[in-house]
């Protein structure tokens, strides 16, 4: 590191060439700083006691490869954060003020409120229901989830935001709560539900209604998280109508607002076209009756402010304690500058880089112990801690062989055997093939990686850095093997294969075809099936296209990883990690 800064040359007197260098030199200079800040007397014992020396390597940030991938990367990360912007807003102005009018806070401003001063809250889905439903937009699937410090202590909340469709249930938002509540079952987290409901969206009952996982599912979930012993806390700031009277019902605590929460299961329409009696939503379901009369709720607050208070309280009283499996440590930052990662990385998927560089901008001092490191090259292994919090990383430097498989699944072992939480970072084109792959046992060997995922009982975090293809998913711990939590970078694209191979093995099996019919097929013809399967391929490989559907927990900004994981695998400690038993591995 002295030599590299040593030859450092200042080209240009340009501001900006002195500032780069500057830059450079300092980026260099960090990392031998954090060599030197043992002690002289330590520093003889370093090579017999437990420092690990950095990984990474200050990129040139003038070349033209890290300016490309830069600019690429940039504009990704701008669309990103322009689209979570107008998200953010939830319904139109006109909603949001009629919302406002009634004394109203809107869902976001709750979620501030309700949380702990300072902290983060970690959002997720914020994509979905985008471009999902024809000429309608649904803000975040018309409800807001994340976990957020609550009195101290790690909660799930649920916020339905009433300026998106009245807060009513589409087939998306029925999705993404269960997918909040099945966060708060994995990792033993309170749920906090703050309810502004006109219920199911009625025009689509019978993708709301009916099914297993849909509306229903809710309260079957609230009902065996209470007796898990997972508390359920409903806030009722609005409507409550129908089914989602049981939101509160089934809650072990619930808190209602003055002229504003109402609850029932039948309101005024309905109860005037059954009975003929006219009486106003106050009257039949509001929060005096229910705290004074009926019992539904237990805690009666004069506006939304004191609600949250109230919420507040009752979670400072639920006794939680949070007692990890796992030892943490102080946290370093790491040596290298995130936004790094933007130049590094870039958004073509064919060019390859040393995920390495990755890892040592989000590991605590960009320290990471390597496993195997000679052996099965295409995939890294090792240990390293995020925040003070130890971890086991995978990730992918080329495609699967059956040594990488093979270092993949004795490395997932010893992390379940030490009861490290599994972090993958995934851009894996699949596994090897062809026939020296296969006589050399890629499937089966392939295979035990996979089990091994498949049975781990540790938490497990996995972020899509690149590509996703194939069988690759699958044994980087994609969505199916119930990862504790599934990111997206915005230059990722998940599929089963490439848009280009798959074109180009629905083009070969159509000419096969032609000349067994003895027909002719042109390059024209050619071009007529692959560009449409290209397309579509690209479209439905979109990280947008995912994270509409739910197949991930959000897409992020590269820069804002280490943040992200270190919120995630926080929350994964608070449920205990039980043993790992696996099954078969065929020898």
């Amino acid at each position: 590191i002295l030599d590299s800064i040593k030859k450092t040359e200042m080209k240009s007197l340009s501001i900006a060439n002195v500032i780069d260098d500057l830059d450079l030199i300092k980026s260099q200079f960090k990392q031998v700083t954090s060599l030197l800040r043992l002690k002289q007397s330590q520093i003889s014992t370093v090579a017999c006691k437990d420092w690990v020396i950095p990984i990474g390597t200050v990129p040139d940030r003038k070349s033209d490869l890290y300016k490309e991938n830069h600019d690429q990367m940039t504009q990704l990360v701008e669309e990103l954060r322009e689209k979570s912007r107008r998200i953010g807003l939830g319904g139109n102005e006109k909603a949001r003020e009629r919302h406002t009018s009634k004394g109203k806070m809107l869902a976001r401003d709750r979620i501030k409120l309700l949380t702990d001063p300072g902290t983060a809250f970690l959002e997720f889905s914020q994509l979905a229901g985008y471009d999902l439903y024809e000429n309608e937009e649904v803000a975040a699937g018309g409800i807001i989830t994340g976990i957020g410090k609550v009195a101290g202590n790690e909660c799930l909340i649920v916020a339905n935001d009433a300026t998106v469709k009245g807060g009513s249930y589409y087939p998306i938002t029925v999705q993404k709560h269960l997918r909040a509540q099945a966060i708060a079952r994995e990792n033993n987290l309170t749920c906090i539900y703050l309810v502004d409901s006109g219920g199911a969206n009625l025009p689509r009952q019978a993708e709301v209604f009916p099914d297993r996982d849909h509306f229903g599912r809710i309260f079957y979930n609230q009902a065996t998280m209470s007796a898990a012993g997972i508390s359920q806390i409903a806030v009722v700031m609005g409507s409550c109508t129908a089914g989602g009277a049981y939101v509160p019902a089934m809650s072990d605590e619930s808190i209602i607002v003055e002229n504003q929460g109402t609850i029932f299961l039948g309101g005024p329409p309905l109860v005037k076209a059954a009975t003929g009696q006219s009486i106003s939503a106050e009257e039949l379901g509001g929060a005096d009756l229910h705290c004074r009369t009926s019992g539904v709720t237990d805690h009666f607050a004069s506006d939304d402010g004191h609600a949250l208070h109230i919420a507040r309280s009752v979670v400072k009283n639920l006794n939680l304690r949070k007692t990890p499996d796992v030892v943490i440590e102080k946290t370093e930052e790491p040596l290298f500058d995130s936004k790094e990662l933007y130049g590094i990385v870039g958004t073509d998927l064919k060019r390859m880089y040393d995920s390495r560089e990755v890892i040592a901008r989000i590991v605590d001092g960009s320290r990471f112990d390597e496993f195997k490191k000679m052996y099965g090259e295409t995939l890294v292994c090792g240990f390293a801690r995020i925040f003070g919090m130890p971890v086991g990383i995978l990730s992918n430097n080329g495609v699967l062989y059956s040594e990488s498989a093979l270092k993949g699944t004795h490395f997932i072992e010893l992390c379940c055997q030490r009861k490290i939480p599994l972090l993958f970072l995934q851009n894996i084109s699949g596994f090897m093939v062809g026939r020296d792959a296969e006589a050399g046992g890629i499937a089966k060997n392939g295979a035990k990686m996979v089990t091994a995922v498949a049975c781990a009982q540790v938490p497990k975090i996995t972020v899509l850095i690149g590509g996703s293809y194939g069988a690759g998913n699958y044994g980087m711990c994609g969505r199916s093997y119930n990862p504790r939590f599934l990111y997206m970078w915005p230059n990722a694209r998940i599929s089963v294969m490439g848009g280009e191979s798959a074109a180009t093995v629905l083009s070969m099996i159509t000419k096969d075809q032609r000349m067994r019919e003895g027909k002719e097929f042109t390059d024209e013809d050619e071009r007529r099936i692959k560009d449409p399967i290209i397309a579509r391929f690209e479209k439905e490989g979109n990280p947008y296209y995912a994270s509409a559907r739910l197949w991930d927990d959000g897409v992020i900004d590269p820069a804002d990883t280490r943040k992200v994981i270190g919120l995630s695998l926080s929350a994964t400690l608070n449920a205990p990690i039980p043993k790992t038993k696996f099954g078969v591995f065929r020898m």
